[in-house]
């Protein structure tokens, strides 16, 4: 039988920084519930806005698949690596820190704030080589369908992670219905709504609500507002 857990927007955690404003899906720095460490492999879930001219320091990171999705305005990226990039709306960025990554993130804009989802996942390989990969998706592609944008495969579609995790975005008109499938059996779904409202197997999401659903084997999902745009984060339940 299906189990599910709902995590309202209001419910998460916040931290004020001045020039960042985070939400905490789950804990995360000063935010601590045990009750909300994870949903399976997914260990981080922040919703952050970032000031003008402003950014996160040079920091390290290891043993960690870390996904960044612009949301809004534009982020500039340089890592240990010696990669330097500018993600914006419509690219997926993600960094597998594996043996030990330095990275930095900037809002270069002077006169718009930078929102952007970043996302930690558990590798299922530790101590891999560090690697960076970004990928501007057409957006075109995800009107009124899902648009793969991660998965574990290379070759597939979007940016690949050391997971056996696919991410899928949708942007859909009122009333349009879509069924989705999960990927692997032991993964659960943990669906994120960016904008609008949905109802996922009946359950009603309104925007930044997080729900996860596990031990199904797919799930209706149903815009029931005008542009409504749901990340669903497909991943093992088992860490």
């Amino acid at each position: 039988m299906a189990q599910s857990i709902l995590h309202k927007a209001q419910t998460r955690g916040f931290a004020n920084h001045g020039w960042l404003k985070s939400y905490h899906t789950f804990s995360f720095a000063n935010y601590y519930n045990p009750a909300r460490m994870n949903f399976g492999v997914l260990r981080v879930l922040n919703d952050d806005h970032v000031a003008a001219g402003r950014g996160f320091g040079t920091h390290p990171h290891d043993n960690m698949e870390i996904i960044s999705i612009p949301l809004e305005g534009d982020l500039e990226h340089k890592d240990s690596m010696n990669n330097v990039a500018v993600i914006q709306h419509g690219d997926i960025q993600v960094m597998s820190a594996g043996t030990g990554v330095y990275h930095s993130e900037y809002n270069r804009n002077k006169d718009q704030d930078t929102k952007f989802l970043q996302i930690w996942m558990f590798p299922n390989k530790k101590n891999v080589t560090p690697r960076y990969d970004q990928m501007a998706m057409n957006l075109e592609d995800r009107h009124n369908k899902l648009q793969q944008i991660l998965s574990p495969d290379p070759s597939d579609a979007g940016v690949w992670v050391h997971q056996d995790a696919w991410f899928h975005i949708g942007t859909f008109d009122e009333g349009v219905n879509t069924h989705y499938q999960i990927k692997k059996e032991g993964n659960g779904v943990y669906a994120f709504v960016l904008k609008g409202s949905f109802s996922l197997d009946g359950q009603p999401l309104e925007t930044r609500d997080g729900y996860g659903i596990w031990n199904t084997e797919g799930f209706e999902l149903k815009a029931l507002s005008p542009d409504a745009e749901i990340l669903l984060m497909d991943v093992p339940m088992e860490i």
